[in-house]
């Protein structure tokens, strides 16, 4: 798919990896960006997404990309598969490109913005010379990245793909007989657990139900509330949060220490 846009670059290069700030790897890739677009103002979303956790990424680049203007480039490396056949790709989306690995990073966005157009990279005069098979965020990304905050036509990057790598989210949450389930897709430095139920979600479960509540496991937290306030320090509540999802969070406290969740943990509002 392709819409014909032509967004200027602004400028400003995001990152988002996995790689911690203890190593060297993401000054290596500001360094190379730096190279190519001196005047690039670089911005760090994150380097704690828990290591190879694909849809966490995916879950920060969604709530990232709307809070940037036109012509931000997003570079995305948490890449488990790095130096396999999987491809690298760059997708514009409401006037932003990301780069990134074709692994499902761009799930979250891709249902919920606007495909304007996608690129495999694949002319090497936009990748350094040599290429390492194990660190493509510096080798392939980060100088592709660069190569667009300085205008670089996203055309001349290479083909479009055949297929792209989106995770299927609709399995998230269900509708059930008594309400909705759901599960945590991203736990944050405060220890809240953001769920797959969204606003919209809540609103249309307590419109037929005022009184539901929102369930951990079968443990009540109770009802939905606006504020954290709204509970005494250190107990638990549910509320809709930034992100616009329901969250269960302690006040002043960690939903992640209180509850201790495993992949498995379902969320319900009945």
């Amino acid at each position: 798919m392709a819409i014909n846009v032509n967004t200027k670059s602004s400028g400003i290069i995001t990152l988002t990896t996995d790689f911690g700030m203890r190593d060297h790897y993401v000054a290596c890739m500001k360094g190379v960006i730096k190279q190519i677009s001196p005047l690039a103002t670089i911005i760090d979303v994150t380097h704690d997404i828990e290591r190879h956790n694909i849809l966490q990424a995916a879950f920060v680049l969604r709530h990232t990309v709307p809070w940037y203007p036109p012509g931000t480039i997003h570079a995305v490396v948490v890449d488990p598969t790095v130096g396999t056949a999987r491809k690298i790709i760059a997708a514009r989306y409401n006037g932003q490109t990301i780069v990134a690995p074709d692994n499902g990073l761009l799930s979250f966005v891709h249902h919920e913005l606007t495909l304007e157009e996608v690129r495999v990279v694949k002319d090497p005069r936009f990748a350094l010379k040599a290429v390492s098979p194990t660190f493509q965020g510096r080798d392939v990304i980060a100088p592709v990245a660069a190569h667009l905050a300085n205008n670089t036509n996203i055309a001349e990057i290479g083909p479009p793909p055949d297929h792209l790598e989106i995770l299927k989210l609709t399995h998230d949450h269900e509708i059930t007989s008594t309400g909705i389930r759901g599960r945590i897709i991203f736990i944050d430095a405060f220890g809240n657990l953001i769920t797959s139920i969204e606003h919209a979600d809540c609103a249309a479960i307590l419109k037929t139900n005022p009184n539901a509540q929102v369930l951990i496991d079968n443990r009540s937290v109770g009802h939905i509330r606006t504020t954290f306030a709204e509970v005494p320090v250190g107990a638990p509540i549910a509320i809709v949060g930034s992100t616009g999802h329901l969250e269960i969070a302690v006040n002043q406290g960690s939903a992640k220490a209180l509850f201790q969740p495993n992949p498995d943990t379902i969320i319900e509002i009945r």
